[in-house]
């Protein structure tokens, strides 16, 4: 079931990049993260009401709120890139940033999670999952877009390890809050300070597209899933599952959206797959042998 969330959350954030691309093309970079905060954060203040939990009841350690302020980070990244580079790029370098990370939570049990050391078996695996990678990105000379996406994606990964802490010391609805409520708090004067000559300060007008405000929305359920899943599988198979996600689902939308098809990205994202499939059934057998060398010590 973990691993269909961790799918499913895939599928959404492609969606979520669409959505948010389209509303930083009408409002620019900084206004359009500070929009998709106040929206995820009335989602879930409403939810929060809706079940009566009491969010502010007791405080946590400070650093358990820092999910937030790094996913300010990570969205305005996601968005400063669209457009420079493409989107396999940014979906590739995105996964090559979480997934560096993803590795080094997994084998040292960084910022308090459970630890998923590092095993032989998993080298055939991740060097397809790099292939795939490499062959996504093609050819990037924009250096910049480049090194923001690729610092999102290791920043997601520290910002669902302390959600996920947060969740587990209250619950996953009171994490998603807080995340948005600290996301909106670090978002509002980063456009105040880098957001000053964007079109919204000249005169506030909606967007021609509804759904292009759902980005919010979105977001609310992968913060919330993904505060689910991260404590109970490796943060490498979280990131793996959810890139083969967006990056199937990112060619469908672009297929109905643009008729465009990028064999680029299907192959891809089929290396990727390939990988952490046999990465999965690798896992699976070892530790059926580690089950059964037990059960017969026991004996």
């Amino acid at each position: 079931m973990y691993y269909l969330a961790s799918l499913l959350i895939g599928i959404l954030v492609a969606v979520m990049i669409t959505v948010n691309g389209g509303l930083t093309a009408f409002y620019g970079v900084y206004s359009a993260t500070v929009i998709i905060h106040v929206v995820g954060l009335c989602l879930i203040g409403a939810i929060i009401l809706v079940r009566r939990e009491k969010p502010f009841a007791k405080a946590q350690p400070w650093i358990l709120y820092i999910g937030g302020v790094l996913g300010v980070a990570t969205t305005a990244a996601t968005n400063y890139a669209f457009g420079k580079i493409s989107v396999s790029a940014i979906l590739a370098l995105g996964l090559l940033g979480q997934s560096v990370a993803g590795a080094l939570v997994d084998q040292f049990g960084l910022f308090g999670m459970r630890r998923h050391p590092f095993r032989a078996h998993q080298i055939p695996g991740i060097l397809l999952v790099f292939g795939g990678i490499a062959w996504m990105m093609g050819g990037i000379v924009a250096l910049l877009p480049v090194l923001a996406v690729f610092g999102s994606g290791m920043s997601l990964v520290v910002s669902r390890s302390y959600n996920a802490r947060l969740a587990d010391n209250t619950s996953v609805y009171i994490s998603t809050f807080f995340n948005y409520v600290f996301g909106l708090l670090t978002a509002i004067p980063v456009f105040l300070f880098f957001g000053v000559k964007e079109p919204i300060l000249l005169g506030f007008t909606l967007a021609p597209h509804w759904w292009t405000y759902l980005g919010g929305a979105i977001g609310v359920i992968t913060v919330w899933l993904s505060n689910v899943v991260v404590v109970k599988i490796p943060q490498l198979y979280v990131t793996l599952l959810m890139f083969v996600g967006q990056v199937f689902t990112g060619v469908l939308l672009d297929a109905l959206l643009d008729g465009a098809f990028s064999m680029a990205n299907i192959a891809g994202g089929a290396l990727v797959a390939l990988g952490l499939a046999l990465n999965l059934l690798l896992e699976r057998r070892s530790s059926r042998r580690l089950t059964a060398e037990y059960n017969a010590a026991g004996d």
